[in-house]
């Protein structure tokens, strides 16, 4: 690229911002046009759109490699042959030394230049000759023994870069004349963090004065942590960086006054009040500094300590009203790679999946992290401090002290709730009530339906300012992160609070247990209700052990665990229907109706693993029960009737299940009708299973006649509706008649996706169906590329082991057949190791 035309986009790690700061300056002075996430790119814009959006519009890309550029998960292989897909130019410039084994393939042919650990006027000359391009010299080069006479510095062109003052060198050893950042070092332990440090960085300097930042979250996300780590990896950046401690509104002028005395402007008789003005009319006139107000909790009083100028502030806050002050940044608890490498660095030793398991069980929270790294550390053995999470979690985040944190998980929530205890009641009720809720986001709608019946929150239930009026205290004192659909309180901050109530605990879990009971999402048969289902779900289950008692939840709890099955959650929805069945077994007797609705449920979610010889007993003995307490024609009886059909069907005991499945069918739509959508799901079985017994005209004929009553009681798109169109694509297949099985079933398949999702199992199931059927239909290739795809899906949600990943390899294995890649089947169906797919019942 020897000329300034085309677009120059600059490609890097969070870390290495000031390199490109750097390089993306002097190559603006040099005449080239620049694209710089750090200049060009605003907070809360989509970052890999941007990051599209650049590569496509680059006429070359300057890639600063370094370790933290390679680092494990930041791009694959095919991110980077995308990347230099018809690039013209390809600039790879190092930084930082870094291991070869570290570059991709792809990369590892091209010629790379060092930057790091030269002076500035030489790495300048070879930025702007590896963009360019070497020169043919016109004159006779020196004779290579003599010693030269030092570099040539390139010349500037004088032309102003948008974020004003010039970066400084990276390499270049500057270290500020006013330093005063806690008077501590810098956090060797500090992990990730790369993306929001860069979004400091850049929401900085896209400010020509007055440049401020708000990092706001809850306690323990580490929020001190970042801006200290911050002020050191930026510290040559600045002339003046400067720390004040501001959780005491009081001792800010303080502060200011000794940053006033350090750059001699303070006089001696004027007190603190006074001098504190003067460091920020100093402030006001200087450049290159930065000003860190760490937990800033009153924005309305520290609002006026906010100095002025050309130069930085960065604010730590756990209350988000600063974002009406200042463009603020949301912090929240690490993400699970930032976990797992934050536990890798202090745990080294830490094998299998204790990591993630430890990560999980702490809620990715950075201070309680800590605390486990140093227990762990110290001698607790991993599955006994797991162990101690379950049962003494209080007591457990209480003990010992934490690296470069003030104080313990424990006490950091207990001050807090200390303090809404005093000023502000109404939001203390509201997170004794939130502890024995789950982990999960809230919906703030319950609150408003459910206000009358909370009684132990003080106030006006008619008060309009409800429930913002509690949650804005819980967002201001870092107990919660609110938005306008849901609050989430942190699962270790409920632990600690559930400890603090633990003598009044039957107050707040009779309480949310109304507020649940009167959550309806709906029926959990039909798709449009899981999204609620889940969220509801989610907060019954979190404190079954208090829930599972209270009669206002025992239809819930049941409707949950249908809600799960038919989310394809059969292995979350097995253990909750057995919980609830041995609990009220013991509670309300064996024969009591909500006990056999939960055996019911437990058949129902063993049916869908295909575990059918566990299911067999458990239904025989359900539908003795039932007949004998509820009769024969009681609509619970006809149910487990319906299900020992499906059951012995599983088993392989066709003729045995068409004639249950023949005469349920028959009895459901005489008691209650021929549209009920039981009735119609066991005349869909029942076609089903003619079409097993060798019957598929018959089975044609009744499945059509069901599909037209589908059609008038429901709609096409009712999961039940889909699973009779379903069989009947299988029957058209037995008949012969591929092109109309393959309609049939590509109806299915585009319904399910819109319905279902692409990694639902019915859709999956739908997906390697019509691969069969192309195979039927003689398109081998077509059925290869869809068996191949739905493949990948079944073992990303689903694993190797599950039916429906037998059943799709084996639909592939036979398309290779049919092409002649012989050697590539036979190794697909020897990868099964001899598995059988089971046959999939209908329900």
């Amino acid at each position: 690229m020897t000329d300034s035309s085309g677009l120059i986009f600059v490609s890097h790690a969070g870390h290495d911002g000031q390199w490109a700061e750097w390089v993306a300056w002097h190559l603006r002075e040099a005449g080239y046009e620049i694209e710089l996430d750090l200049w060009h790119w605003r907070t809360g814009e989509d970052f890999v759109k941007k990051m599209n959006e650049a590569l496509e519009r680059a006429s070359a890309v300057v890639a600063l490699f370094s370790p933290q550029y390679f680092a494990p998960g930041r791009y694959t292989e095919e991110e980077w042959t995308a990347a230099l897909a018809g690039r013209d130019r390809f600039v790879p410039l190092v930084v930082e030394p870094f291991e070869v084994g570290q570059l991709p393939a792809i990369l590892r042919p091209r010629i790379r230049r060092e930057l790091h650990d030269l002076e500035e006027a030489t790495a300048l000359e070879a930025l702007l000759e590896a963009v360019r391009g070497r020169e043919i010299p016109t004159t006779s080069p020196a004779f290579p023994g003599k010693a030269g006479k030092g570099t040539k510095s390139a010349k500037r062109s004088g032309r102003a870069a948008p974020q004003g003052l010039q970066p400084r060198f990276p390499s270049a050893l500057h270290d500020p004349a006013v330093w005063d950042v806690r008077q501590r070092g810098r956090n060797p332990h500090f992990t990730g963090r790369d993306e929001i440090i860069e979004k400091v960085r850049g929401g900085l300097l896209g400010e020509r004065r007055s440049a401020v930042r708000v990092l706001h979250g809850p306690g323990g996300v580490g929020k001190t942590q970042l801006a200290l780590e911050y002020a050191h990896r930026f510290a040559g950046q600045y002339d003046l960086v400067w720390w004040v401690d501001a959780e005491q509104v009081e001792q800010v002028p303080t502060r200011y006054a000794e940053l006033a005395a350090r750059v001699d402007v303070a006089k001696p008789d004027a007190g603190a009040e006074v001098n504190a003005q003067y460091a920020l009319e100093y402030l006001r006139t200087s450049d290159r500094w930065l000003i860190v107000l760490d937990n800033a909790e009153d924005p309305r009083q520290l609002r006026t300590w906010l100095p002025e100028g050309p130069g930085h502030v960065l604010i730590t806050a756990r209350d988000p009203a600063w974002n009406k002050i200042a463009p603020g940044l949301a912090l929240g608890v690490f993400s699970r790679e930032e976990s797992l490498a934050y536990l890798g660095r202090q745990l080294p030793t830490l094998k299998d999946r204790m990591p993630d398991a430890l990560a999980d069980a702490l809620g990715d929270l950075p201070l309680a992290l800590a605390h486990a790294a140093g227990a762990l550390s110290e001698g607790t053995p991993p599955d006994h401090y797991l162990q101690l999470l379950r049962t003494n979690t209080a007591e457990l985040l209480s003990d010992g002290e934490i690296y470069d944190y003030p104080v313990s998980v424990a006490a950091t929530v207990t001050i807090a709730a200390d303090r809404l205890d005093t000023d502000r009641p109404e939001a203390a009720a509201l997170l004794r009530l939130a502890a024995f809720l789950g982990p999960e986001p809230i919906p703030t709608k319950w609150l408003v339906e459910a206000r009358e019946a909370l009684t132990s929150v003080p106030g006006n239930p008619n008060d309009i300012r409800w429930p913002r009026n509690a949650l804005q205290p819980l967002a201001q004192y870092g107990l919660a992160v609110v938005g306008p659909d849901a609050f989430q309180v942190h699962r270790l901050t409920q632990a600690v609070m559930r400890h603090r109530t633990a003598d009044e605990a039957g107050g707040p879990v009779r309480e949310v247990a109304g507020m649940l009971a009167a959550v309806d999402p709906g029926d959990p048969e039909l798709p449009e209700t899981w999204p609620e289902w889940a969220s509801l779900t989610q907060h019954l289950t979190a404190t079954l052990d208090g829930m599972i008692g209270r009669a206002e939840l025992r239809q819930t709890l049941l409707k949950a665990s249908i809600y799960l099955v038919r989310y394809a959650q059969p292995e979350a929805a097995h253990p909750l229907a057995v919980t609830l069945h041995k609990t009220w077994r013991a509670s309300l007797g064996e024969d009591d109706p909500d006990t056999l609705r939960a055996a019911h449920m437990v058949v129902v979610a063993l049916n869908e693993m295909d575990r059918y010889e566990e299911s067999l007993p458990l239904i025989e003995d359900l539908l003795e029960r039932r007949r004998r307490v509820l009769g024969e024609e009681h609509p619970d009886t006809l149910s487990s009737t319906h299900d020992l059909g499906i059951v012995v069907g599983g088993l392989g005991r066709e003729t045995e299940a068409y004639a249950i499945l023949r005469d349920v069918a028959a009895r459901r739509e005489s008691t209650l009708g021929e549209d009920h959508i039981d009735a119609l799901r066991s005349v869909a079985n029942y076609g089903y299973s003619l079409m097993q017994i060798d019957r598929a005209d018959e089975a044609h004929q009744v499945l059509t006649d069901v599909l037209a009553r589908h059609r008038r009681a429901l709609n096409e798109d009712h999961p039940t509706a889909l699973a009779a169109s379903s069989y009947m694509g299988s029957v058209l297949s037995r008949l012969g008649r591929h092109a109309e099985s393959l309609h049939v079933h590509t109806e299915v398949l585009m319904r399910r996706r819109q319905l279902l999702g692409d990694r639902h199992e019915d859709t999956l199931t739908s997906a390697t169906s019509i691969g069969r059927t192309l195979i039927n239909t003689g398109q081998y290739a077509e059925a290869e590329q869809l068996l191949r795809s739905t493949k990948a899906r079944v073992r990303e949600s689903f694993g190797t082991h599950h039916r429906l990943h037998v059943s799709v390899t084996l639909g592939l294995a036979d398309a290779l057949a049919h092409q002649g890649k012989t050697h590539d089947a036979q190794r697909l169906r020897a990868s099964l190791k001899r598995q059988q797919p089971p046959k999939k019942r209908p329900r």
